[in-house]
């Protein structure tokens, strides 16, 4: 415990889902977390809900799209306390493939899971170079490695989350700025259940069975697993480590039949 002690954190989508996982486990390691999310009152509740849990949280709304709003919200942070972490977590998922994916459903992935993210980190990187360093965590996807169906729009943001963590690594060694991503495969949040409640009504028990076993570990992740990882990556344990990623994906990269 206390392995993020006085330090601060600011996680994109950190309302629900693998976002909260990261938010509650931060701030019950110590960290004052803050959440910016799209939806205020989902960001307050989950911020309430960690306050009656001993930890340290605020509420943001945001939309991580729009650069101007994201450095409004950074500056405030910075104007009351040094940040030291980030983790680029809000994205958005989409289910076509070419042929299926219009204009505006590329834009809007764009928007989001890669725009939102280069927001983020534009915001932040000259704090953290301000304040001697920091830490940055974004979330890829086991798409941005290998190839599954009917995800071209999805796979293309998370290929560019992947590129863009490789670069900024580069870029700020001497900043003492480290940059990792996650991998995940898939994770049961409540996007899942939403997605099977609306393209698989009255049988979303048989689809979910599907979809967990094409781990070969033979279930879904969970969002505290991956905040268990993302624990790790943002703490001062894992100083040596930068410009990687980690791939948490029961072994569907290297293990699939």
């Amino acid at each position: 415990m206390n392995r993020l002690f006085n330090k601060t954190a600011i996680v994109t989508g950190g309302a629900s889902g693998i976002g909260l996982a990261i938010s509650r486990r931060f701030a019950m390691e110590g960290a004052q977390v803050h959440i910016l999310d799209l939806k205020l009152e989902e960001a307050e509740s989950s911020a309430a809900e960690i306050r009656l849990e001993g930890g340290k949280a605020t509420a943001h709304s945001c939309d991580v799209s729009n650069q101007q709003q994201v450095a409004d919200i950074v500056q405030a942070i910075h104007n009351e306390q040094v940040a030291h972490i980030l983790v680029c977590n809000a994205g958005i998922g989409f289910v076509g493939n070419l042929e299926k994916t219009t204009e505006e459903d590329l834009d809007r992935m764009y928007r989001v899971n890669v725009k939102g993210i280069y927001n983020s980190m534009h915001s932040v990187v000259p704090f953290f170079k301000q304040n001697g360093g920091g830490v940055i965590l974004n979330m890829a996807s086991i798409v941005a490695s290998v190839g599954i169906p009917d995800r071209f729009a999805y796979s293309m943001t998370k290929g560019a989350v992947l590129t863009m963590t490789l670069s900024v690594a580069m870029d700020y060694l001497q900043s003492n700025i480290r940059c990792n991503c996650i991998s995940p495969a898939r994770i049961h949040t409540p996007f899942v259940d939403g997605f099977l409640a609306k393209n698989y009504p009255g049988h979303e028990a048989e689809m979910f069975a599907k979809l967990a076993a094409t781990q070969p570990i033979g279930r879904m992740g969970t969002p505290d697993e991956v905040a268990s990882l993302a624990l790790f990556l943002c703490s001062d344990e894992a100083a040596f480590i930068t410009g990687c990623d980690f791939p948490l994906d029961g072994g569907f990269i290297k293990l699939r039949p």
